[in-house]
């Protein structure tokens, strides 16, 4: 694979606790999405995202081509995979708020594969993905797959 180089812009305006930014992709496919500390760290959205959300957007794309190219190698091109990801920010004693959990969900319709090549693919495909690799240097990564009928 090939050296990639993506980026995004963020625009800030104001104080933490009453400031307001937006975030835009480099590529385009997404432009001022709203963020702020408030929704950053409350309970309600507001209709806007977090870096958290982002991460949590990003590991799942990522580990959803990681599993689908693992499949594909094992024999058995996925139908139809559902990943989804909760990340996990919390207070860690002496180091403030830290990502200490990455979540991820994963539904997998598949012919041709039994329960146990599954779940040897699907960790190949958490060790091939660049985001559960960074995630795990500093958090944990836990996995909850399930192949669909």
């Amino acid at each position: 694979m090939p050296r990639i180089e993506r980026n995004a812009n963020v625009i800030w305006e104001g104080n933490l606790a009453r400031g307001s930014g937006t975030i835009s992709g480099g590529t385009g496919a997404f432009k001022d999405l709203e963020y702020s500390n408030a929704v950053r760290i409350g309970k309600g959205n507001e209709g806007k995202t977090s870096p958290e959300e982002l991460l949590a957007a990003a590991h799942a794309g990522c580990f959803a081509t990681s599993l689908a190219g693992e499949l594909t190698r094992a024999g058995s091109p996925p139908e139809r995979l559902n990943v989804t990801v909760n990340i996990v920010m919390d207070e860690v004693p002496g180091q403030g708020h830290l990502i200490v959990e990455s979540q991820l969900r994963a539904r997998a319709r598949v012919d041709g594969i039994d329960e146990e090549r599954f779940r040897r693919v699907v960790e190949e495909a958490d060790e091939g993905c660049p985001f559960s690799v960074l995630i795990k240097a500093s958090a944990k990564v836990s996995i909850d797959a399930e192949l669909e009928d």
